[in-house]
């Protein structure tokens, strides 16, 4: 196993340059790359994945570019031809700085997110993370960037509160309350720098207010550094995953269940490191009938990282290898997983696929398993990936179908080293 901060540590120093049921290859598919990063103002190296909102603009964020320390973008669809406009550039300070983790649209149509380093709220070199809100104000004008002004609405210290809020989609209830995780913090006595939290933001008047839900120990019955966010149930049950801790310490899918005024954590399923994969980065997905869907970026039969099924019966969950990915360690699933509405599962695979530099995959349910497709395989012209590389972030949908991801590194511009990074779109033919 690789670092535990491996994809940063990649995405930010390429920033700082300047067993399946069948295989097969997709057909009838377009690919087609719809905007090159440039490492200027509109940013470099998208960790994440797009958030569409109803009118069909795509938002995300990147690691860097900008003053240096990452973005928040908008990407507009104008009389058929794709413009990014950087909403807000993060200064590494206060406000916060290397965003890992997607935006999300909040209630009130603000856009909410976190950044993995800056905040202020400790004293360590680069920050330990902040949780933040962009909108647009009543005069747009004087906002700088695209016109959206940042709001930090917590900045972790990196101690009982947690720290580094790394690539963890945050996630609302229907009170308006949001939820997320850090990598680090937490129980010191896990390590000298934590081992991650599940925390809760409640909004008061114009402040909001941080509780730790539960502070990870590793061992046998908990896990250890969420490095994905969690999925919220109907009951409000809180479902994440852990790269590290389970009974094999390698990583684990936990909930967490309200309980008499607090919650009660309890881990679902531990990981081996054979067959079943191991290190899950990714979160997890619901399909309508309650079961969860997610991947390993590392072991299983092909070595390079699993995608998995957890269903539940009268409170025991059954695990189900869906693939086995094959690739080098640590080059599987990162970003999360989509089913449309034939249950279909939808991914990115970081470094696997036909070219060693990451593809989209598809699986679909048989009556013997599931089928494993390659959408598309990134690098197919050879380096420097003028089509993109190295997907880490998710795909997402439109309306008509279409898929649309990053990549943190490839395309078309000489300003980073391995280029700065695409959004890309898949049409089905």
């Amino acid at each position: 196993m690789r670092s535990l901060f491996r994809r940063t540590a990649i995405s930010t120093s390429m920033v700082l340059a300047l067993a399946v049921a069948a295989s097969s290859a997709a057909q009838g598919q377009t690919y087609r790359v719809i905007y090159n990063f440039t490492g200027g103002a509109d940013g470099a190296a998208p960790a994440a994945g797009l958030t569409m909102d109803a009118a069909g603009n795509f938002y995300g964020t990147t690691l860097g570019g900008g003053a240096g320390y990452g973005t928040v973008f908008r990407l507009r669809n104008t009389n058929g031809g794709w413009v990014v406009t950087p909403l807000y550039t993060f200064q590494g300070g206060n406000d916060g700085g290397s965003p890992e983790a997607r935006v999300i649209i909040g209630p009130d149509g603000s856009l909410y997110g976190t950044t993995s380093l800056g905040g202020g709220g400790c004293s360590r070199a680069g920050g330990c993370g902040a949780v933040f809100r962009l909108r647009v104000p009543p005069n747009a004008r004087s906002a700088g960037f695209g016109g959206w002004m940042e709001t930090v609405l917590y900045s972790f210290t990196g101690g009982r509160d947690g720290g580094f809020p790394a690539s963890g989609d945050l996630t609302f209830d229907q009170a308006g309350n949001l939820y997320g995780t850090t990598v680090s913090g937490g129980d010191e006595n896990c390590s000298n720098s934590g081992c991650g939290t599940v925390y809760e933001l409640t909004p008061s008047g114009p402040s909001w207010t941080e509780a730790v839900l539960h502070a990870f120990t590793s061992g046998n019955d908990d896990g250890e550094y969420p490095y994905a966010g969690v999925t919220v149930d109907q009951s409000g049950t809180l479902y994440g995953t852990t790269i590290y801790g389970g009974s094999g310490n390698q990583g684990a899918v936990f909930k967490l269940t309200p309980s008499n005024g607090g919650w009660a954590e309890s881990v679902i399923y531990s990981f081996t490191g054979s067959s079943d994969g191991a290190s899950p980065y990714a979160g997890l997905i619901f399909d309508q009938t309650g079961n969860l869907y997610g991947g390993t970026v590392d072991r299983g039969s092909g070595n390079g990282g699993t995608v998995f099924e957890l269903a539940p019966s009268n409170g025991v969950w059954t695990f189900t290898l869906l693939a086995s990915l094959s690739g080098a360690r640590g080059d599987g699933v990162y970003g999360s997983l989509i089913m449309d509405a034939a249950g279909n599962v939808y991914g990115t695979a970081y470094g696997d696929g036909r070219y060693g530099a990451g593809e989209v995959f598809r699986l679909s349910p048989s009556n013997h398993g599931w089928t494993y497709t390659s959408l598309y395989d990134f690098c197919s012209g050879g380096y420097p990936c003028t089509d993109g590389s190295y997907p880490q972030g998710g795909v997402i949908f439109d309306a008509d179908g279409n898929l649309y991801g990053t990549t943190g590194t490839g395309g078309t511009s000489s300003n980073c080293q391995g280029g700065c990074g695409v959004v890309f779109e898949i049409t089905p033919n």
